[in-house]
């Protein structure tokens, strides 16, 4: 069940001229089936992956990451997918192609060292821009946890795609979305 200002968001993603490719390593899933909740995914959603083991991701990036969820991975994952957008989008595809991803360590059923935290990125052949939060460990179940990724890579993609809604953010007192554009 996606929320109305998700609702809001999607569709105006959807009506936007700019087709993704999507590489998201578990956590932020969901932001993939809200894209697909809506009528209009095959106008935005050229490839969706989901490489949870590291093996996989390392395969996806085509190399071992220095660190993995940080925002440098992120980015390099985002380049990946804008290339594959490349790659498979129609020759005469005349809208904007846009690789976005997701890497996190949130809130799991083991002791986990480390913050939980979340990395989004998306890169559309010309600038990276990633978004980073560390979340207060302990203050979230998971699906809150995976909640708050949702609305940052949903927020993402509609700034790629230049559109205006956003979703609004649970964000817990001291936590907040850094962003950074190159």
């Amino acid at each position: 069940m996606i929320s109305s200002s998700e609702r809001e968001l999607i569709t105006a993603i959807h009506d936007a001229p700019v087709k993704a490719c999507l590489v998201i390593t578990g956590a932020g899933a969901s932001a993939i089936a809200a894209l697909f909740s809506l009528a209009g995914a095959s106008r935005t959603v050229i490839d969706a992956q989901i490489p949870y083991a590291r093996a996989a991701l390392d395969r996806y990036v085509g190399s071992r990451a220095e660190q993995h969820v940080s925002a440098s991975e992120a980015a390099d994952m985002a380049v990946v997918a804008y290339k594959l957008a490349v790659e498979l989008s129609d020759d005469d595809y005349q809208g904007g192609l846009v690789g976005l991803s997701c890497t996190a360590a949130i809130a799991t059923d083991r002791m986990r060292r480390g913050e939980n935290r979340a990395h989004i990125a998306w890169h559309d052949g010309e600038r990276t821009t990633t978004y980073s939060i560390v979340m207060r460990k302990g203050e979230r179940d998971r699906s809150g946890e995976e909640a708050v990724c949702r609305a940052i890579i949903l927020n993402a993609l509609g700034e790629a795609c230049n559109v205006a809604p956003r979703v609004p953010i649970d964000l817990l007192e001291g936590e907040s979305v850094d962003r950074d554009c190159v």
